[in-house]
């Protein structure tokens, strides 16, 4: 199948769907103008000090740093804090906002990602389920408490140093706050808030088993599979029909479409079929 039948046919997908679950991984922003982490040459790219110092992405987003050094560990969190925050999701965003709306479908978005875009784009807060956390909430370090917090902060940073400046504190001990993100090697993540959000899906996948459903992913790879399963999950589960948009690893089983390309381009190039 040419891509341009690929487009047809998730259009036919999405046009007949009663319900769309939006999957998301880090590829989804790179149209936003993110960067791409993928390997450590993509990360060290973003990130040139960390190549000075021989660090690896899964190295610097570690909350072993919070401990020994915050301020080096917030360098990291809190340069990706404010680029996340000055950065626009892209119009794909807006695209799919408007599916919803004209195909009059129930939503549910899935997400490994810490940035907040979806609610920043307009998608609902209770319509969102963010398997690794945000960083837009804190949490303490020492967890003292289950508190989690919304992230106010505003940490200045050395980009040359990749060292924060100032470091937030936990509201109830005065110990140093750390994103309620889960980190690679964290026992220390306090899951209350995602798994709120996942319950929250699950029910939604309860009141709807019995209808029409579109799965569209995007920018999900393989090196941590999360997202892919839970695309996966929903075709095996519901028969849900997979639109998999991954310019390097498009690959999917059975009935289920798969296309080589970035996110916005192929979100585009459906809404066009949508409406000729």
């Amino acid at each position: 199948m040419d891509y341009k039948d690929k487009i047809k046919k998730a259009a036919d997908a999405v046009s007949n769907a009663e319900v769309i679950v939006i999957t998301a991984g880090a590829g989804i922003g790179v149209d936003s103008g993110l960067p791409d982490f993928r390997g450590d040459k993509g990360f060290w790219k973003a990130y040139p000090m960390y190549e000075r110092l021989g660090l690896s992405f899964v190295e610097a987003a570690n909350p072993a740093h919070f401990e020994r050094d915050p301020e080096f560990g917030w360098g990291f969190y809190g340069h990706r804090l404010r680029m996340y925050r000055n950065t626009d999701p892209h119009y794909g965003f807006q695209i799919m906002l408007n599916w919803i709306d004209e195909f009059k479908m129930d939503y549910f978005v899935v997400t490994s990602n810490v940035d907040g875009h979806f609610q920043k784009a307009g998608f609902k807060e209770e319509k969102v389920y963010e398997i690794h956390g945000s960083i837009h909430y804190l949490q303490c370090l020492n967890v003292c408490s289950s508190a989690i917090w919304e992230n106010n902060e505003d940490i200045e940073v050395d980009f040359e140093t990749m060292r924060a400046k100032n470091v937030p504190r936990c509201q109830k001990c005065g110990a140093v706050a750390r994103p309620n993100i889960l980190m690679f090697g964290d026992f220390a993540w306090l899951p209350d808030r995602s798994h709120a959000q996942s319950n929250r899906f699950e029910n939604f996948l309860d009141a709807n088993e019995n209808k029409k459903m579109v799965v569209v992913e995007i920018g999900a790879g393989t090196a941590i599979p999360s997202i892919r399963h839970t695309s996966e999950r929903l075709s095996r589960r519901f028969g849900a029909t997979v639109v998999r948009i991954n310019p390097r690893e498009p690959e999917i089983f059975g009935k289920n479409i798969g296309i080589a390309e970035g996110g916005l381009k192929v979100l585009q190039n459906i809404n066009e079929v949508l409406h000729v």
